[in-house]
């Protein structure tokens, strides 16, 4: 089954029935992961790899992730960043929809760094075993989006659908503008220092640089993709999956070297 991007097993359940809301909905809150970031095996790391770890450019989201991350810098005696006040403002769905379409493009990129990081040696094995919780978590958050955007779109009128679809190309244009706009900032040494970005947009290219990653494009990609569905298995089969960001990247890694 196909829903302007967004894929699920043919057949298998009527995108928009209460049964797929009562699915996705219950996968989500089942999922739940209660860490208590204070109650965390922190390990102690040495010298060098501390002084990494403090090189690191850190994302800061809301609830328990941003909690686990506070208590990682308590914990490391790492200067808290800095983090932009930004109040919403207007409508909550179309915070939401941007925030959401951000978090597909950051996530799927966060998940092959991970992967990298854990094979090359680059941060201890039990620190990174330790802040596992916040990579999984990100795969909950993009599982529950892009199944409650397509429900939300398979309950309204044809001319309503029409609308919301051009919201969703409006909000992952914007995503993917912000993320052009690092990258050329990046490629000339310089950052953006304009209202728009903030730490969260650059987040994965800062950390794709701190940790010196040696691989091609097309590698990189690979890993990526193989993350991405390796994060995405543990949950029922019937939900949909992201599929944007996925084909981008299945179509990069085909021309680059």
């Amino acid at each position: 089954m196909q829903d302007n991007g967004i894929a699920t097993a043919p057949g298998s359940i009527v995108i928009g029935s209460d049964e797929h809301k009562e699915l996705f909905c219950r996968a989500f809150i089942d999922t739940h992961d209660p860490y208590d970031p204070h109650a965390m095996d922190w390990p102690e790391v040495d010298a060098a790899a501390l002084a990494r770890l403090r090189a690191m450019p850190f994302w800061v989201e809301q609830g328990a992730v941003s909690s686990l991350l506070d208590e990682m810098l308590r914990r490391y005696d790492i200067p808290m960043p800095r983090v932009s006040v930004d109040p919403q403002r207007g409508d909550p769905v179309w915070n939401f929809m941007r925030v959401g379409y951000g978090e597909c493009f950051d996530s799927f990129f966060a998940f092959g760094l991970y992967a990298l990081a854990c094979d090359s040696g680059f941060f201890p094995t039990d620190l990174l075993r330790t802040v596992e919780p916040i990579v999984q978590e990100e795969a909950r958050h993009i599982l529950f989006f892009v199944n409650w955007i397509a429900y939300c779109r398979a309950r309204q009128s044809l001319p309503q659908r029409v609308a919301h679809t051009g919201r969703c190309a409006l909000a992952m244009t914007l995503q993917i503008w912000t993320r052009v706009k690092t990258a050329i900032a990046a490629a000339r040494g310089g950052g953006d220092d304009s209202p728009e970005n903030n730490e969260d947009d650059d987040f994965m290219l800062g950390v794709k640089d701190s940790l010196e990653v040696v691989s091609s494009p097309r590698q990189f990609l690979q890993v990526c993709l193989r993350e991405n569905d390796r994060r995405l298995a543990p949950y029922d089969p019937r939900l949909l999956r992201p599929t944007f960001v996925p084909a981008i990247a299945r179509t990069l890694s085909r021309v680059l070297r």
